[in-house]
């Protein structure tokens, strides 16, 4: 019996046949994370090209991509880096039920699921992930049922309601909206004198009032292939205030600190439970489940069950066998689990003005060069994200003025003093008038979250 393995640095068409004994060793080889050399078709879809970084890791180990993105041409990320096709369903024939189609949004569970009973082998979520997300009243009550302790919260069709009720119980809570494009809101002042000024300003539909909880932040996350999670989870600390310190706005996200190790304990006692839920919905995707870690236990917050900006990237450097690998695995199902690298990672989100504002008025003209002070090395593109950028026709890659979301830069290593550093170091090589991330990613596990957590008996 032989196995065929990928050469490092080559295509996965290339690749030498090494002997075995027999079948069963060769699948131990497999499932121990070796390349299987399968070029796949896969059919990307969402409302923009969200996730062009990881359809050009996909590109790199040789697979065939096609994208649909439903933004106008002139506003869409990796214009002149990604070509996309104009109608996704004219490209069923050609991802075919062997191939992968990947949703970036939950947002299209629906669709997911009747693809699914179709035959085609879907990766991105669901419509019960789609609830779990977007309805956070409902993520809440999924959790009660389980028997989690869960922070208390109330919702409401609309922020005056919320505002009347914040009247009669002044207090600080977290203002949080069915949309999940929009971002949360900390209160601060005793009284919610601050929160009431944001519901004021709130557009009309569903929120909610949170608990606001004195505690760690911490987020577990794993794959689920439509039966069970792949080992191991995830464990996360996200950044998402503008400044260094935790001061200034709510961002989508800042920047994270992630393992693959240490996270068995909180999985089991929170997210793991959901696993009957997700396989009775047929669930394939990332989910991921944030949390405040105090006294009375971990507390759920909310979901997220789609692939995060930038929890992709951080996640991304830690697996070994890149993504057509892990995809397969998730889209098959039956695999325990997938390769890491031990440690940590550090992931630095570099941005330009307007962020986080979006400029809708801004055109081509006002996009924003990036540069490197040196070019990064082929074995050095999977620390190196893209996000909101496209290439002109002499191929100088530009930031979006709309966004300033620029790109993701991460570092991995054995402890995160070496993860932080080395993460750094790549910041510090890219190069864009305008340009600030911040420095501090990780800084508070390292001064009392870790030893919190420790002390509460949640990591080891």
């Amino acid at each position: 019996t032989f196995c065929c393995l990928r050469l490092p640095g080559t295509k996965r068409q290339a690749g030498i046949a090494v002997p075995v004994g027999n079948a069963e060793q060769a699948m131990a080889l497999i499932d121990g994370g070796w390349d299987r050399g399968i070029v796949m078709h896969v059919l990307a879809i969402g409302p923009r090209v969200y996730l062009g970084d990881i359809y050009l890791s996909l590109m790199r180990e040789g697979h065939e991509v096609r994208v649909h993105a439903e933004d106008s041409p002139e506003e869409r990320a990796f214009d002149g880096i990604i070509e996309t096709v104009p109608d996704w369903r004219a490209e069923l024939d050609w991802v075919g039920r062997a191939g992968l189609i990947l949703f970036e949004r939950a947002d299209r569970g629906t669709i997911q699921d009747a693809l699914r009973a179709d035959g085609y082998r879907v990766i991105g979520g669901s419509a019960f992930g789609d609830r779990l997300e977007n309805d956070r009243a409902f993520g809440q009550a999924v959790l009660q049922d389980l028997g989690l302790p869960v922070a208390t919260s109330r919702a409401f069709e609309r922020p005056r309601q919320a505002l009347d009720w914040l009247s009669r119980n002044p207090g600080r809570h977290v203002l949080k909206f069915d949309d999940s494009r929009r971002p949360t809101f900390v209160g601060e002042h005793p009284d919610g004198l601050d929160l009431a000024f944001m519901l004021r300003r709130a557009p009309e539909g569903r929120v909610l009032l949170q608990e606001r909880l004195d505690g760690v932040e911490v987020g577990i996350g794993a794959y689920f292939d439509g039966r069970r999670f792949l080992q191991p989870a995830c464990i996360d600390f996200e950044h998402k205030r503008f400044f260094p310190g935790e001061m200034g706005e709510m961002t989508g996200e800042m920047g994270t600190l992630a393992s693959y190790e240490g996270a068995e304990t909180l999985f089991e006692a929170t997210l793991g439970r959901v696993a009957p839920q997700l396989a009775a919905a047929g669930h394939v995707g990332y989910v991921n489940l944030n949390l405040i870690v105090e006294e009375r236990g971990p507390l759920p917050l909310e979901f997220t069950c789609r692939f995060g900006n930038p929890g992709f990237a951080v996640l991304a450097a830690m697996q070994r066998d890149g993504w057509g690998d892990l995809f397969l695995r998730m889209a098959e199902g039956g695999a325990a689990g997938f390769a890491t690298t031990p440690g940590w990672s550090v992931a630095n989100v570099l941005t330009v003005p307007p962020f986080p504002a979006v400029d809708a008025d801004a055109g081509p003209a006002d996009d924003v060069p990036l540069f490197f002070l040196r070019q990064p090395e082929d074995a050095e593109l999977r620390f190196h994200h893209l996000v909101d950028v496209r290439k002109d026709v002499q191929g100088q890659l530009l930031v979006r003025r709309r966004s300033g979301h620029a790109m993701i830069v991460t570092g991995i290593g054995p402890t995160v003093q070496d993860a932080q550093r080395v993460a750094a170091e790549r910041a510090r090589n890219v190069v864009a008038p305008e340009l600030r991330w911040r420095g501090d990613i990780g800084d508070r596990f390292l001064m009392g979250e870790r030893e919190r957590l420790v002390d509460l008996s949640w990591l080891s």
